[in-house]
């Protein structure tokens, strides 16, 4: 991937040309498309603990960030932490919403939409007797999630709509949150 010119159809803050060029050398080459992410997860007293997103892999490449991102996580006081981070589930939806948008916000620069802004809100509804095991019948992550979009730029109201609807069956962690997931977990000694 390059660097913007000049020549370069930028929409959005995306550069157009080079998502063009990206699909077409994916259309070429699958092995490009495919991904590793990975996180380094330490537990640091009760319920704080910090996550490390330093590499990946990807586009028949392996990637290391000099300076790796650090996500730290914590309970409300009323949850029994000490609110030094979002807790977990906080983080889904954060995670949900950034996808979303970015999906939202790249299939519109694909179409030549500009967009104004895009604002939306998440809530989750979550039973904690899932979670301590009081009750078998109770999930223990979320029911539901509700989300809303606001979504302003130069289009009509239904191709905003079918925008939003086109980040929902494009975004990978939509499809994570909605979908089961095989996950496997493993003890190291």
């Amino acid at each position: 991937m390059q660097t913007a010119t000049s020549t370069n159809e930028v929409v959005n803050g995306v550069d157009v040309t080079e998502l063009k060029n990206t699909i077409a050398a994916i259309g070429d080459n699958k092995q490009i498309a495919k991904f590793n992410f990975r996180a380094r997860n330490e537990w640091a007293d009760g319920a704080n603990n910090r996550s490390i997103v330093k590499d990946f892999d990807g586009a028949c490449q392996a990637f290391d960030r000099e300076t790796p991102f650090v996500i730290q996580k914590d309970e409300h006081p009323i949850l029994l932490g000490k609110d030094s981070g979002a807790n977990p589930v906080e983080y889904v939806l954060a995670a949900l919403a950034g996808c979303l948008t970015t999906s939202l916000v790249y299939h519109a620069a694909a179409r030549g939409i500009k967009l104004d802004s895009v604002e939306s809100t998440y809530s989750g509804d979550l039973d904690l007797r899932g979670f301590l095991g009081l009750d078998p019948d109770v999930r223990n992550g979320y029911e539901k999630i509700k989300i809303e979009f606001k979504v302003k730029g130069d289009a009509t109201e239904e191709q905003l709509k079918e925008l939003v609807e086109l980040a929902q069956q494009r975004s990978p962690v939509y499809d994570i949150v909605s979908n089961g997931v095989p996950v496997s977990v493993n003890y190291a000694e």
